[in-house]
């Protein structure tokens, strides 16, 4: 574990607050809600947001006074928009899934204690599932990625995450001892499926994408009305997924080795 940098205090407090806002996306967050979940003081969310604002990573609506994180930010990423090729392989096997499913696909990466939606393919179903928008951002746990991703990691691991997210999980009525033991069965099966996904009337599931060594870099996960993907259908569908899930860590592996060829 890399060691904390010491006197970054007020850089750490920014970070924080920025990922805070960017749970809210376009809705942007309240001022009292940020405050919660960063368990700072109010002055001291107040004169960090108003640095940012001034420096364009935080824009306020004037109307609903609400928080959001700002174009400079967006911006800054652009120059590195090759770092995680993952989402751009995995583009056409989305695509591919999502014909042969005919229900909505999505990408999910893990950024530190946060899963985070990098693409949505929509299906040929009349019907489609639209649980998670591109950029949203939650807690690890919160919907069937991010239960997948927490299984991929050490028992010790996941539980520390767990733990330090037992604050963000409430909010979704979700206990730690309660998210520990759905990412244990989704760890014995392969996949994470939950009969009563986020959405009411839904049900989701999801698999993992293995980098070259194996170390999982997203999830990919199916979000369907119930009726579509009962529990008697789950492991067929996730075969179904696993299956493309595959072939994008094999193109990973084939640019890895062209990359480090001598």
């Amino acid at each position: 574990m890399t060691k904390a940098t010491g006197g970054a205090q007020s850089i750490r407090r920014a970070v924080a607050i920025l990922r805070v806002l960017a749970t809210g996306q376009e809705r942007g967050v309240r001022l009292a809600d940020v405050v919660a979940v960063c368990g700072l003081n109010r002055p001291t969310v107040h004169r960090i947001l108003k640095v940012l604002s001034e420096e364009g990573a935080v824009e306020q609506d004037p109307a609903t006074r609400r928080y959001l994180v700002g174009r400079e930010v967006s911006l800054l990423g652009l120059a590195r928009g090759t770092r995680s090729p993952v989402r751009a392989v995995a583009e056409p096997y989305l695509s591919h899934l999502a014909e042969q499913i005919g229900d909505t696909v999505f990408l999910t990466v893990r950024s530190g204690a946060d899963s985070i939606g990098v693409d949505r393919k929509m299906g040929h179903y009349p019907v489609q599932v639209r649980a998670l928008d591109i950029g949203a951002r939650r807690p690890l746990g919160v919907g069937v990625a991010g239960v997948m991703l927490l299984a991929c990691l050490q028992e010790d691991e996941a539980a520390d995450l767990v733990r330090a997210n037992a604050q963000r999980l409430a909010r979704y009525q979700l206990t730690p001892a309660r998210l520990m033991e759905r990412v244990r069965t989704a760890r014995n099966k392969g996949y994470a499926y939950a009969d009563v996904g986020i959405v009411k009337g839904t049900s989701a599931i999801a698999v993992p994408v293995f980098g070259p060594e194996r170390t999982a870099l997203a999830a990919i996960s199916v979000a369907a009305i119930s009726d579509r993907l009962p529990p008697a259908r789950a492991s067929a569908v996730a075969a179904q997924m696993r299956a493309q899930a595959d072939l994008v860590t094999r193109r990973l592996t084939q640019m890895n080795r062209v990359r480090f060829a001598p």
